[in-house]
């Protein structure tokens, strides 16, 4: 990656002390610690973590560090280790005390608050290490600095030790983490007066450290589980940045050209954008100011996408393959099928987020940057690659033609939908309830058990749709053929959501969306269809946490007039004990909805008081897009090679 010329990075000498700055304590961090790390589940104690990842990332995007180590240790403390400049151990000009204590112990103390130490940074505000530090039972901080190691302790954000120069590191994992000239060390274990959750996820904080690898090229990234018998290690290093993150997304995905690649400065902003299309319908699209993932977008991705199609559009009037001036390509036909990530480095100083959760970037100076560097970028790429414009081509205008004929077909299902009112498509039996918030439709595998579903609920508020057979598969599917599928266009009546550009989250009509299948191989593959079409064309209801899965009971048993329902095997276990060992008793195993009456369906699968519903969610949108691909998309060979690795551990049912 080109270095920001703009920014040229400090030297050496110029780390030091003067470039601490000191804004307020620590006080209010233990009181209040939701507004500093956003809350104290899981999510809040991984937070913590970031942050100090952060710190030492920012080492790296300031071109000093290039190993970043993070250690799960066996006493449940967490360890973050780089090889940049180590934190300044001199005494502070200003406050006579160690710049060290100061970034520990002072909240917004920190290089990132003097403009010159760091030009770019990911962490939280610059507060990351002391917020840690407050909200930890017992932290210690390791600098390798001029030849020398200093450490400092504290407890609960209080200062414990002074600065002292030790002999050897505290931190004794010989092989596993090389001695390095210089560098900082922090270990820091949760309190867990404050965090309802102490114990930290491998997996999460694989997938956090992968992501910063991507963006962050040419540093090598470690992840070491000491908690278990056999240490696990796992290394993360990438020569090509956001190229490779984009090329995984599109792995499995047929991609229609090499990956396109844009890395420009204008003036302290770096456009770093990486553009690939496939065959798929689906579109990908992540966006990043500095480290930090704007999962809603804001002013760089509006910029891009605005490149995006004037680009596409200009080549395509220059080279004459629309049939007249009128014709063009809209913002919507180039999403399809298209994986890109937008990547904006800046001063950290100027970046203006709305809302707290740094989710959206609000610069409005940004748009036109990234406007201007991405369409010009597109516009010499074309003319030097004109295979790939061609099939870029081909594929908006598609997209183009598919989107005209999705139109019509919308509104005939609108207006249908409209003159048919309370009589929806698709056999609805609507509850009464007009309020959404208490509201829930049930999706009911077939016609008997739809029967059912309909005299066993509670009309007033449950509604239930029955869906003939198999719905379409929406991964390989466009709109223009979704809406005219008979079963996924009363879905989308019943919701009143509408689907593509149209979506209105205001309208959908209830906000429980009950999931109800046989529990057979078939049941489950229309469960995976349903999802599929879910997850790619109304994410927002999984988003919102309004989808669900209904569980049915899988065992019924019976000793004379006294019945029990088993969910797992374990619960079918446990009724034999408690109705009286196995003498004389009958078990039922469900192998259908249709199997049970009005009366158990409501009593074991619909009853809100004892019924048991798997809430969905995307957790790991990426991983979630390449399983969706793998299992539902055109490619057979990983799907063969998916199954053929986990057939072992398949749970058969003969």
């Amino acid at each position: 990656m080109a270095k920001d010329k703009s920014s040229a990075t400090p030297k050496k000498e110029d780390y030091g002390a003067q470039q601490i700055q000191v804004l307020e304590g620590l006080e209010p961090v233990r009181k209040r610690p939701g507004m500093y790390i956003g809350s104290t589940d899981a999510i809040g104690l991984h937070e913590s973590l970031r942050e100090l990842i952060d710190n030492a990332v920012d080492e790296a995007l300031a071109g000093h560090a290039h190993n970043v180590w993070t250690i799960l240790n066996k006493d449940g403390s967490a360890t973050v280790v780089d090889d940049g400049r180590g934190i300044p151990i001199d005494p502070h000009p200003v406050y006579k005390t160690s710049a060290l204590e100061l970034v520990m112990t002072k909240l917004h103390a920190g290089g990132k608050f003097g403009g010159s130490a760091y030009k770019i940074s990911g962490g939280l505000h610059g507060v990351g290490a002391s917020v840690v530090n407050a909200l930890s039972n017992h932290t210690w901080v390791e600098v390798r600095r001029d030849g020398k190691i200093y450490r400092q302790e504290y407890e609960r954000g209080i200062t414990k030790t002074k600065v002292e120069v030790v002999k050897e590191s505290k931190l004794q994992m010989p092989g596993e983490v090389p001695p390095t000239k210089t560098g900082t060390t922090v270990t820091f274990t949760p309190d867990d007066t404050i965090f309802q959750v102490t114990e930290f996820n491998f997996d999460t904080i694989k997938k956090m450290v992968r992501e910063r690898a991507y963006l962050v090229p040419k540093i090598f990234f470690h992840i070491i589980d000491r908690r278990v018998e056999e240490i696990k290690e796992i290394n993360y290093y990438f020569e090509s940045g956001i190229t490779a993150l984009v090329e995984k997304i599109n792995e499995n995905k047929d991609p229609l050209h090499k990956t396109i690649k844009i890395n420009k400065h204008q003036g302290e902003v770096e456009v770093d954008v990486a553009i690939q299309y496939n065959n798929s319908y689906s579109e990908n699209v992540e966006s990043y100011v500095n480290v930090i993932n704007t999962v809603n977008g804001g002013t760089h991705l509006t910029g891009f996408r605005m490149a995006l199609t004037r680009a596409i559009n200009n080549y395509g009037r220059k080279i004459g393959a629309f049939k007249s001036e009128n014709d063009s390509i809209m913002g919507e036909d180039t999403s399809e099928g298209l994986t890109a990530v937008v990547f904006i480095k800046m001063p950290q100083d100027k970046i203006q987020f709305e809302g707290q959760t740094k989710g959206k970037l609000g610069n409005s100076e940004i748009q036109p940057i990234v406007n201007t560097i991405v369409r010009e970028s597109l516009g010499v790429h074309f003319e030097e690659n004109p295979a790939d414009a061609k099939r870029i081509l081909e594929k908006v205008y598609l997209a183009a033609k598919a989107r005209l004929a999705a139109k019509a077909a919308k509104e005939a299902v609108i207006r249908k939908g409209a003159l048919e009112g309370s009589t929806l498509p698709g056999k609805l039996a609507d509850c009464q309830e007009k309020n959404p918030a208490v509201s829930e439709i049930y999706l009911v595998e077939g016609d008997s058990a739809g029967g059912s579903a309909k005299m066993g609920r509670d009309r007033k508020f449950q509604a239930i749709l029955p869906l003939k057979g198999k719905i379409l598969n929406t991964e390989r599917a466009r709109l223009d053929k979704m809406i005219e599928h008979e079963e996924v266009k009363s879905i989308i009546i019943a919701l009143g959501t509408g689907i593509g550009d149209t979506v209105n989250m205001e309208k959908l009509r209830y906000h429980r969306v009950i999931i109800m299948t046989d529990a057979d191989v078939d049941g489950e593959h229309i469960e995976t269809l349903i999802l599929t079409f879910f997850y790619r064309h109304l994410p927002e209801i999984i988003k919102n946490g309004y989808l669900y899965v209904a569980m049915p009971p899988l065992f019924k048993i019976q000793r004379g007039k006294e019945t029990k329902y088993a969910y797992t095997e374990e619960e079918r276990d446990q009724a034999y004990k408690t109705i009286g060992g196995k003498g004389n008793i009958n078990l039922q195993r469900y192998k259908g909805l249709g199997e049970m009456n009005a009366d158990q369906l409501w009593d074991t699968t619909m009853n809100p008081e004892n019924r048991i519903l798997k809430q969905i969610h995307i957790e790991d949108a990426e991983e979630a897009d390449a399983v969706f691909t793998m299992l539902m998309g055109d490619e057979v060979p990983p799907r063969k090679h998916f199954i053929q690795s986990n057939a072992i551990t398949a749970d058969l049912d003969i």
